[in-house]
């Protein structure tokens, strides 16, 4: 380690007005640094890191048996939940949602958080165009909830935090659903992914 650089680090982070910084190595903390009024048990949000999180459940649930990627959208939720014509919408399937491709129009609407049908007209068939829709993203939460009877949070602290030893919960802010915790709970979150789903010998992801 550079020992003598890190407190440059530490101006260059507080500079970029960081709240936590938390630094790795073998499953170990090796720094840690708070910033402000930022302390070790104070909560943040994950803003798009959340989606890790909601594609890491819906990999469970598809483990579970209470789903697959292959199945389309409107099994859970319903037909229409969407604007696209009828044998259009048929087409999205959660593996579309998860790689955002559904073929849906992110800008229709001017905000692409939108989770309104009427936000969420056709543009493309699905699986043909790419494009960053979070509307469409956070729509993976009712498929979980309908695919699995219990609500997000739920499943996330029964599958994910009761073996891990995260903290947090989704809650939702608009349109969207943000997951909320404190850093160490993201740092443990970093490390399941970085030991391919395994905790501790306990696989919670098996692909």
């Amino acid at each position: 380690w550079c020992q003598d650089k890190v407190d440059s680090l530490y101006n260059y982070l507080e500079g970029e007005n960081t709240k936590a910084f938390i630094l790795l190595k073998g499953g170990k903390i090796v720094l840690e640094k708070y910033f402000g009024t930022f302390t070790q048990d104070s909560a943040w949000y994950w803003a798009s890191a959340g989606k890790t999180l909601t594609a890491f459940t819906v990999g469970i649930a598809q483990q579970e048996g209470h789903l697959n990627l292959s199945d389309t959208t409107s099994d859970y939720i319903g037909t229409g939940w969407s604007i696209a014509p009828s044998l259009k919408e048929e087409k999205i399937t959660i593996r579309h949602q998860l790689s955002m491709s559904s073929g849906l129009d992110e800008l229709a609407a001017g905000d692409p958080n939108c989770t309104l049908p009427s936000c969420l007209p056709y543009l493309a068939d699905a699986g043909t165009r790419w494009a960053y829709h979070t509307g469409v993203y956070t729509l993976l939460d009712s498929v979980i909830e309908v695919a699995t009877g219990m609500t997000l949070n739920a499943y996330i602290n029964s599958k994910i935090k009761t073996q891990t030893g995260m903290t947090g919960s989704f809650y939702m802010s608009g349109y969207n659903n943000i997951f909320v915790s404190k850093p160490r709970s993201m740092a443990r979150f970093g490390l399941l992914l970085l030991n391919k789903g395994n905790w501790n010998g306990n696989q919670i992801l098996t692909d």
